[in-house]
């Protein structure tokens, strides 16, 4: 069943017996400030495109800048992919907007386990974009067959940015919720998040 089937959160917790949480995220690193060229190409898109008439617009004009800013200082243990398909059955496959996955020694050109992050663009629909979140987190923890490793997904209508995480049967929501205008912040969380990401693959 492709990802997008899942409709909200409870289908996939009921289906894969997962137990769902919330809880803040309690690991943010001291308040880092976002590059100023990140700030001035959000306003810009913010400005200037029409960033909300799809989830690929959405997912190019804010979601990937603010992504790969965020990654670039784990850019030797960490690959940002787009759009590239993962598989853990005939029944479960499916392409995350955006995967973070181990950085391979084969080159950046070869998708390594294992997968740390999944981030989904939804248009104003973050009831479904956390159902599809939700199974793309469960898939790569069976690819990753690391069932204590945890990884982290995101939701984002391009406004605004929600967090959640699956570790062994427990997957929990962050009940934080970061507005892109207050840009700092949300940099802040997701180089925290990357920062989690590379301790445990080390």
């Amino acid at each position: 069943m492709a990802f997008s089937s899942y409709k909200n959160l409870a289908t996939v917790m009921q289906e894969f017996h997962l137990h769902y949480a919330e809880a803040p995220f309690d690991r943010l690193l001291p308040p880092i400030a976002a590059p100023l060229e990140l700030h001035d190409t959000i306003a810009f898109n913010l400005k200037e495109m029409a960033y909300d008439v799809s989830e690929a617009m959405i997912g190019e004009s804010l979601l990937f800048p603010i992504l790969r800013e965020a990654w670039k200082p784990f850019r030797k243990e960490l690959m940002l992919w787009s759009h590239t398909a993962i598989t853990y059955n005939e029944e479960l496959s499916g392409i995350p907007d955006y995967l973070f996955a181990k950085q391979s020694a084969l080159g950046k050109i070869v998708l390594d386990k294992p997968y740390i992050a999944v981030v989904e663009a939804k248009k104003d629909d973050f009831t479904g974009g956390w159902g599809q979140c939700a199974v793309e987190l469960y898939v790569a923890q069976h690819i990753n067959a690391n069932p204590d490793l945890e990884i982290f997904g995101i939701v984002s209508n391009g406004l605004y940015w929600q967090f959640g995480s699956l570790q062994r049967d427990i997957f929990t929501k962050y009940d934080q919720v970061f507005d892109v205008k207050e840009l700092d912040a949300l940099y802040t969380t997701l180089v925290s998040i990357l920062t989690v990401c590379k301790t445990q693959l080390s």
